[in-house]
């Protein structure tokens, strides 16, 4: 299935114009311990380019549950990936307890303020307290007040934030984000400042 093509026929439901890369995948999975991860979720997995990512590093006991919200993106990946829970919907309705991980590969500058807060309300919520979480931005976006209002709601939500280096690789450009330790409900101690790094 053509991602330009949903993203022509559905740009609400599809982040994206091009599938991401596959070194932008690589960058995405890089550090997050999925090698140890018992339950990981993907939001807004699109095509599956970081689910096969994903799934290459998990062990095969692990539990992986993915969130699209396009309906023909979801089954495909059903029929891609059997082991996947594919489960079709919106990130906002996100409802899973004690998760190791969760990779983001929603269109977060393309949100309103609101439903930026919700997604990152519920997928804090669901983490565990040592849980990560990685997204990636477009490079070129990375100075638009949506996109500097993301980066401040993770930093206010992770006691460790830090960006990569663009991956000129991908179409667009772009860096991940990869943050630990959901505090979001309490979990460092009161008074503690978050740690973040650029």
């Amino acid at each position: 299935m053509s991602i330009t093509r949903e993203f022509l026929r559905h740009p609400m439901l599809t982040g994206a114009i091009a599938p991401s890369s596959p070194r932008l995948a690589e960058t995405m999975t890089a550090g997050l311990g999925l090698e140890r991860a018992a339950n990981v979720a993907e939001l807004g997995p699109g095509t599956g380019v970081f689910t096969e990512a994903i799934l290459a590093l998990l062990r095969p006991e692990a539990r992986l549950t993915a969130v699209e919200i396009n309906p023909r993106f979801a089954g495909e990946l059903r029929s891609r990936f059997p082991q996947v829970d594919v489960v079709t919907g919106s990130a906002e309705c996100f409802a899973l307890e004690g998760v190791d991980v969760v990779v983001s590969g929603l269109p977060w500058t393309a949100m309103t303020a609101n439903r930026q807060e919700r997604i990152l309300d519920a997928l804090t919520a669901a983490l565990a307290p040592n849980g990560r979480f990685t997204t990636f931005a477009y490079a070129h976006a990375a100075w638009t007040p949506p996109a500097r209002r993301f980066a401040a709601s993770l930093r206010s939500r992770f006691a460790v934030v830090e960006r990569t280096p663009v991956v000129w690789g991908n179409l667009s450009p772009a860096f991940v984000y990869r943050a630990a330790l959901p505090v979001a409900v309490g979990r460092i101690p009161h008074g503690q400042p978050a740690a973040a790094t650029a």
